[in-house]
């Protein structure tokens, strides 16, 4: 949409929010147990904040959400995502956390793991904008964390104090609000600020209604409003890096990973690898990630040249996309050379643990479009077998399956990210379909994670888009056991993925036992409860693979590689070696898509010392376990689900 420049001439009254309050008293004891409805109405009032100009804010910071209490992977708390990043954030990048190669060729040298501490004492304004609220509201840093009706009040201050320093009246009149929205998320460039703040004026035009985690509905009726844009040349902030490969309506800065020689060896280069795709591989998915550090950080990591790339990073408070790469090149990301050279890399500001649980509705909002973009424009399938996060991305060969990454983590919505993405998750098939798509309710489905290095350390209670499987339908029976990661059963670790399925994810049923389901899962059976009157699957379509007649098993591969005869005679043969997995007679897995096997050797500076090998071996991608492996297509018979017998409840 392009942002709309003629002043509104005339006052808008404000349209008041709506609240639906649970049974009950309705006085609450507290300011935070009234309807969250009500606590805008206040807030606004009280700061001289127009009521739609506080929701719409909110709304793009949390979907009105107060998340218990528990910070976001951006440190920020509350319906208005008040930073409080030296309260929250410790720790190093992911990036240099583990033994994955973020490249992820074996052939060449293992990239140099790194450490960037987070400097406590030179965090952005952007990341402590609660210690301004306090400020300005006299109100307690731990209760702007943890009350909801004092964090919205802590916004509505935010807001005004914006609005005054532009030199701006205090108007009743949501259009002259334009300059003080598009401050609130502290963005320093004109291009982020300009895109949040029209997603704001955006949302007050269209309207939003849902119910949020205290029980009652907050509704933002639609009202007509033309903002004064004009406001944003007021606020001394640099222009957009123009050169980028995104949407313009987006707003996207050009911050590029440096490709350079770092000695006199021919393949000592960095940071990534050139390439022409699609013209010479084709771009099969979107890998999403988090950053496990902060937004400067994170611009730090992509712009060394003797370390790892992507395409692009969004920041957390408003959604800002910068892109590194142009999307034909190949980012170091994934720790997988065969998805790295097939993929294109998004990172998310924000820690999987440290306390965060949730990640702001301006990021989902600006990725789900850029990802919409790449998808059209290098025809990937908006599906879970195409967009995947990092923590999907199987190993390489037996010794890196264990020290392969687990972001974006359970606490990624999927359910809403695929919604955004105008591809939401629907029932396909009758009742008592052998392929089921992972379907929980996120907001209920709390699982008992927790955030450090023992069981002792819970994670803050939170909804997550993953069930944890067990090998027995009972609730005291051990988690499955990846024997890829360790020959112990798995954990309820935040970080360990060995027993976890996925939100969109699809799962052949194995059997079911009253409201037990088991689902075939890393060559197992892996139990969880299901309540039949809100399932937390959905019945699917597709294809299924399962074992050829005459095999004993096949072996499941972590790339798609050609078959030796395939290689040139210049270009040293990449070895098929198998995973510690083996699919055997019996089970089923679903199969994604079907590829021929492929191999980029890109080991020289210049572009005309590259080669795509491609060998007539066929591979169907299967999910296997949490990450989707490779088994070879002469090994396997492929069905369609709807001709499999039913599997009754």
């Amino acid at each position: 949409m392009a942002v709309v420049t003629a002043l509104l001439t005339g006052a808008l009254a404000m349209a008041p929010a709506q609240a639906q309050p649970p049974s009950g008293p309705e006085e609450a004891a507290s300011v935070g147990a009234r309807p969250r409805a009500d606590l805008f109405r206040t807030a606004g009032e009280r700061h001289h904040v127009p009521e739609t100009v506080l929701l719409a804010v909110s709304y793009l910071q949390s979907r009105w959400d107060d998340h218990g209490g528990a910070p976001s992977v951006d440190a920020g708390y509350g319906p208005m995502h008040l930073t409080d990043a030296r309260a929250t954030l410790a720790g190093a990048s992911h990036h240099a956390d583990g033994d994955e190669d973020p490249r992820g060729d074996i052939s060449r040298p293992s990239l140099a793991h790194r450490e960037t501490p987070v400097d406590p004492d030179r965090l952005p304004a952007a990341l402590e904008t609660l210690g301004r609220a306090a400020a300005l509201t006299g109100l307690p840093a731990d209760r702007l964390r943890t009350d909801p009706g004092a964090n919205i009040e802590g916004g509505a201050a935010l807001l005004a104090a914006h609005q005054r320093s532009a030199g701006l009246p205090l108007s009743t009149d949501p259009a002259q609000w334009y300059g003080a929205v598009a401050a609130y998320a502290g963005a320093a460039e004109a291009g982020a600020a300009r895109r949040f703040a029209d997603d704001v004026f955006r949302l007050i035009n269209t309207g939003e209604s849902r119910r949020t985690d205290d029980g009652t509905v907050v509704t933002l009726p639609p009202a007509p409003v033309v903002p004064d844009t004009r406001q944003l040349d007021g606020l001394g902030l640099r222009p957009t890096t123009p050169g980028a490969e995104c949407p313009r309506e987006l707003g996207c800065d050009w911050t590029p990973a440096p490709y350079r020689m770092l000695s006199d060896e021919p393949g000592d280069f960095g940071n990534h690898d050139l390439s022409d795709r699609p013209h010479n591989q084709t771009i099969d998915y979107i890998v999403v990630h988090d950053t496990e550090a902060t937004w400067d950080t994170t611009l730090k990591l992509v712009q060394d040249p003797t370390y790892v790339s992507w395409h692009y990073s969004l920041r957390s408070a408003d959604g800002h996309v910068a892109n590194h790469l142009r999307a034909k090149d190949v980012g170091w990301h994934a720790g997988n050379w065969y998805v790295n050279s097939k993929a294109v890399g998004l990172e998310h500001e924000g820690f999987l643990a440290q306390g965060g649980q949730w990640y702001t509705e301006a990021m989902y909002r600006t990725s789900a479009r850029l990802v919409r973009h790449l998808a059209r424009t290098y025809d990937i399938p908006l599906d879970r077998a195409h967009v995947i996060g990092h923590d999907n991305v199987p190993g390489t060969v037996p010794g890196t399956v264990a020290g392969m990454h687990q972001d974006p983590g359970p606490y990624w919505d999927w359910d809403h990210y695929f919604d955004l993405l105008g591809k939401p998750f629907k029932p396909e098939g009758g009742p008592t379909s052998p392929l089921v798509t992972i379907h929980p309710d996120y907001d209920s489905n709390t699982e008992p994670y927790y955030c450090g290095a023992t069981p002792a350390d819970l994670c803050p209670v939170h909804g997550s888009a993953s069930i944890t499987l067990r090998t027995e339908p009972r609730d005291d029976a051990p988690l499955v056991i990846d024997a890829g990661i360790r020959p112990s059963p798995g954990t309820w670790s935040v970080y360990n993925h060995a027993a976890r399925v996925s939100t969109g994810q699809k799962y052949v049923v194995a059997e079911r036992r009253g409201d037990w389901t088991a689902l075939w899962y890393l060559g197992q059976k892996g139990w969880f409860k299901e309540d039949l009157r809100h399932p937390k699957t959905l019945p699917a379509r597709g294809l299924v693979a399962r074992l050829r007649p005459g095999l004993d098993s096949a072996p499941l591969y972590g790339r798609a590689y050609p078959e030796t005869e395939a290689y040139p005679a210049e270009i040293p043969v990449q070895p098929l070696v198998p995973l510690q997995y083996t699919l055997r007679p019996g089970q089923t897995y679903s199969v994604g898509q079907t590829v021929t096997g492929e191999y980029y050797h890109s080991k020289t500076f210049e572009l005309t010392g590259h080669t795509v090998v491609r060998g007539e071996l066929r591979y169907h991608q299967v999910q296997f376990g949490h990450r989707i492996m490779f088994v070879k297509a002469d090994d396997v018979i492929l069905t369609a689900a709807s001709r499999m017998p039913r599997v009754p409840r």
